[in-house]
């Protein structure tokens, strides 16, 4: 009889949910009946590599972005790391919505703007392609919580994820996983130095 030991029984449950999330983002409704969501799952070595991508740039970016490095920790705790991204593609020019969301006078106009990259994401970005993103990754995250699978999403995670290429995503967030006695992501020990830091 085989027996299965819990840190494999444990291991395998992430990897499962991380692939259970990413068919939950695909099949979560999509805006206008397009799908411009990416994803992607991380295991083994791509975990260091992504948190040494995250501490880069927290060094890049200076003290605003201390929480990087705390992230960073965060992913070297997890099993897996899902990543989910969108691209903004046209959406539907022959029939524009012209909902000015976005801040141009319509889609048209919007269209024509070239895509300029910021600090950590490429813009603009269509309203409904954000809101897309954003039921794919409640979607994602809710197959997680059903399965037990402790996650919490990480705009950090998502930058470093772009400087490296993993997507070709304009935006990007990731959703670190973890099988353990307590949720690593969010029962984070108080470092001594933000401690001491005034309250804002």
């Amino acid at each position: 009889m085989a027996r299965i030991g819990s840190a494999e029984a444990e291991m395998e449950a992430v990897k499962l949910a991380a692939q259970l999330m990413a068919a939950a983002a695909r099949t979560a409704p999509k805006a206008r009946g397009l799908d411009s969501i990416q994803t992607l799952v991380l295991t083994g070595e791509d975990l260091e590599a992504l948190a040494v991508a995250m501490e880069a740039r927290s060094a890049d970016k200076g003290s605003k972005v201390s929480f990087f490095g705390r992230d960073a920790d965060n992913v070297r705790q997890a099993s897996a790391v899902l990543l989910v991204g969108v691209r903004n593609d046209p959406r539907r020019a022959q029939r524009p919505l012209d909902c000015g969301a976005c801040g141009f006078e319509g889609c048209i106009e919007f269209f024509r703007q070239e895509k300029r990259e910021g600090e950590d994401f490429r813009g603009p970005i269509c309203a409904f392609q954000l809101i897309d993103l954003g039921v794919a990754l409640g979607s994602a995250a809710r197959t997680a919580a059903d399965m037990n699978i402790d996650n919490r999403m990480m705009y950090s995670i998502g930058t470093a994820a772009r400087k490296m290429g993993l997507l070709d995503s304009d935006l990007i967030l990731g959703i670190p996983l973890s099988a353990t006695g307590k949720n690593p992501f969010f029962d984070r020990p108080i470092k001594m130095a933000e401690r001491s830091k005034p309250d804002q």
